[in-house]
C-alpha cells in the first residue's frame, strides 16, 4: 500500500474505460443481469430487501472477475455470474454482506434520530403534494449528504469482497485491509469519484439540453448512469490491482 499521486485516480478511470471497450457487451449484460437479480429479491415480502444487501459482495465480485478476464483476454461468459455463489466464497461473501446490512440500520437509526420519524412522513406527503416539497428543502439536503457518506462507506468496503475471494482473508481482516488501502489512498479515490461524477453529469446535463423533456432524453439519461456504474466498477478494479497487485489466474492467493 504505497503511497500513490492524486493523478492515479484519472488514470484508474481512463484504465476501467479500456476494459469495458474490449468487451462492451459481456459488462453491460453482466449489469443488466445483477439488476435484474436483485430486483427479483427486492420482490420476496420482508427477507427480499436483506437478501439483496446480503448478496451485495457476491454480486459486485462478478465484476472483479470478468475485468480480470478481460484483462487476461478471455472472453467472459455468463458463468461469471456464479464467481460469488460458490463455495467457501460465498460464506465469506454473505459474512461482509451482513457488515452491510449492520452499517445500514446503523444509518438508518442516525436518520431516524437526527430527522425525527415524521421525516419519512413527509417524504410520502411530498410524493402525494408537490407543494410540500417547500418544508423539505434542509431535511433532503441532509438526506442527500447522508446518501453520498453511504457511497463513500461502499467504496471503502469494496475491496473486501475480492481480497476475501482472491486472498482468502478473514471477514475481519479483509474490511480491515479494503478500509485503510482506501483512507491512505484518499486523495486518489476523490480524484476518481470526482472525474466520474463530474463527467456524468456534464454528459447527462448535455443530453437533457439537447433533448428537452422528451421521453428519449430520459431514456438516454438513464443508460448514461447505467453505464457509468459499469465504468465505475471497472475502474475500481484497476485500482484493487494497483493497490493489492493483479490475481494470477483469477484462483484464490494466501493472504
Amino acid at each position: 500500500m504505497s503511497s500513490l499521486p492524486a493523478s492515479t485516480g484519472w488514470a484508474w478511470l481512463k484504465q476501467g474505460i479500456g476494459l469495458f471497450r474490449k468487451q462492451p457487451a459481456a459488462l453491460t449484460t453482466l449489469l443488466f443481469a445483477n439488476i435484474l437479480v436483485s430486483v427479483f429479491l427486492s420482490i420476496v415480502p420482508l427477507l427480499g430487501p436483506l437478501l439483496s444487501t446480503i448478496l451485495i459482495p457476491s454480486l459486485s465480485i462478478a465484476y472483479m472477475q470478468a475485468c480480470l478476464m478481460i484483462e487476461n483476454g478471455n472472453r467472459v461468459t455468463p458463468a461469471v455470474l456464479l464467481t460469488g455463489f460458490r463455495q467457501p466464497a460465498l460464506a465469506a461473501l454473505c459474512k461482509i454482506g451482513l457488515i452491510y446490512v449492520g452499517l445500514g440500520l446503523i444509518e438508518m437509526g442516525v436518520v431516524a434520530l437526527s430527522m425525527g420519524p415524521e421525516f419519512f412522513q413527509k417524504i410520502a406527503a411530498r410524493q402525494a403534494d408537490p407543494k410540500a416539497a417547500e418544508s423539505l428543502s434542509m431535511e433532503v439536503l441532509v438526506f442527500l449528504l447522508i446518501g453520498l457518506l453511504n457511497v463513500v462507506m461502499m467504496v471503502t468496503l469494496y475491496f473486501a469482497a475480492p481480497l476475501a475471494l482472491w486472498k482468502r482473508m478473514t471477514t475481519g481482516k479483509a474490511l480491515f485491509y479494503s478500509f485503510f488501502a482506501v483512507v491512505r489512498s484518499a486523495r486518489v479515490f476523490l480524484v476518481l469519484l470526482l472525474a466520474w461524477f463530474g463527467i456524468l453529469m456534464a454528459l447527462v446535463m448535455a443530453v437533457l439540453l439537447l433533448f428537452g423533456d422528451a421521453a428519449i432524453g430520459r431514456v438516454v439519461a438513464v443508460w448514461l448512469v447505467f453505464l457509468f456504474m459499469l465504468l465505475l466498477q471497472c475502474a475500481l478494479y484497476a485500482g484493487y490491482r494497483t493497490i493489492f497487485g493483479k490475481p494470477a489466474d483469477g484462483a484464490a492467493q494466501p493472504a
